[in-house]
């Protein structure tokens, strides 16, 4: 049984298409702001898959470090990281669809961060577990110290092979990157957005993710036409499902378009005002408050007893109807 989504019909009737795959952002989505999946939100995913409903981690970490929380869930479905660039199996790491950046236009991407005084950190690897590689990082860049540490400790491999410093970015890259990415203070990095945007244009597309509470902001380089968007139709395509069966939630700018493509488009409590304000998408809870839970009790799990009650009602009343028109005969 499953949950379904309405959509309007001619004959004023309406079309029931099930919810057979939930999409979800991992940081201020799934994850608390401890960095932690709470119990009701790991009970809420482990019933929805009971049921036969897919789950798909869709961020914009890269692979290797989304990858461990998708084992620990258990989950068959690719992990879309990279903000969509890199869709890989958890557990065989079978590439289901990679779009790398160009060369010329990662050169040119580091330029112009050099020249902002922004330090880059570059995703390689993309038919393997993954490496990120860097060649500084500022005095002051305490959240790309900090970041570099919990890598190398959450994926608990060897460092090198992990997080690798190299005397010279330019020099070792020479092949397509996955991505390359910026961290700073939210006003640096939009000036940095604009930048880019100004002198490299259509060629890269930059995502810029915020979190103005603490004055943090990522700032992602990928393929102009990778996207959670694109990858979750990737996914949703493999399994021959249509957009009205994708129940997506997230929090910030870099699900936009993952929230508009599926049919079911759910925005944490804790998201950023500009997604609240999307009059087609539903408000869930905080990441603090399970919100990811929330949402699928409401959308998946209560919707699909409620859906069983109406079909057994419809077939009492079919069934009532036959036992009249027999005795009336």
């Amino acid at each position: 049984m499953f949950y379904f989504a309405e959509a309007d019909r001619k004959d004023g009737d309406t079309l029931r298409m099930p919810i057979r795959l939930i999409a979800l952002d991992l940081d201020g989505t799934l994850l608390n702001s401890r960095g932690e999946i709470t119990k009701r939100n790991r009970a809420a995913i482990d019933e929805a898959r009971r049921r036969g409903v897919r789950v798909a981690l869709v961020t914009g970490r890269r692979f290797r470090d989304a990858r461990p929380l998708a084992l620990e869930l258990g989950l068959d479905v690719p992990v879309i990281s990279h903000n969509g660039a890199l869709t890989k199996h958890a557990r065989t790491l079978e590439t289901v669809a990679a779009l790398v950046l160009p060369l010329e236009a990662t050169r040119d991407v580091l330029r112009v961060g050099r020249r902002a005084g922004a330090d880059a950190l570059v995703s390689v690897d993309p038919a393997g577990p993954g490496l990120m590689v860097y060649d500084h990082v500022s005095e002051d860049n305490h959240a790309l110290e900090k970041y570099i540490a919990w890598s190398r400790r959450v994926v608990g491999d060897d460092p090198e092979e992990v997080v690798r410093r190299v005397p010279s970015l330019e020099a070792y890259l020479d092949s397509p990157p996955v991505h390359v990415a910026f961290s700073g203070t939210c006003e640096k990095m939009r000036r940095l957005d604009e930048l880019l945007q100004l002198e490299i244009g259509e060629r890269i597309k930059s995502l810029l993710t915020l979190y103005p509470q603490q004055d943090f902001a990522l700032l992602d380089v990928i393929h102009p036409a990778a996207s959670k968007g694109a990858g979750l139709a990737a996914v949703a395509a493999e399994y021959n499902l249509t957009r009205e069966e994708v129940l997506a939630a997230g929090d910030n700018l870099n699900d936009l378009e993952m929230l508009h493509y599926a049919g079911t488009g759910v925005v944490m409590g804790n998201a950023e005002a500009s997604l609240r304000a999307v009059e087609k998408f539903h408000l869930t809870a905080t990441n603090d408050e399970s919100g990811v839970a929330v949402a699928i009790e409401k959308f998946v799990l209560q919707k699909q007893k409620m859906e069983h009650r109406i079909q057994n009602t419809e077939y009492g009343t079919q069934e009532t109807a036959v036992r009249n028109q027999k005795l009336e005969s």
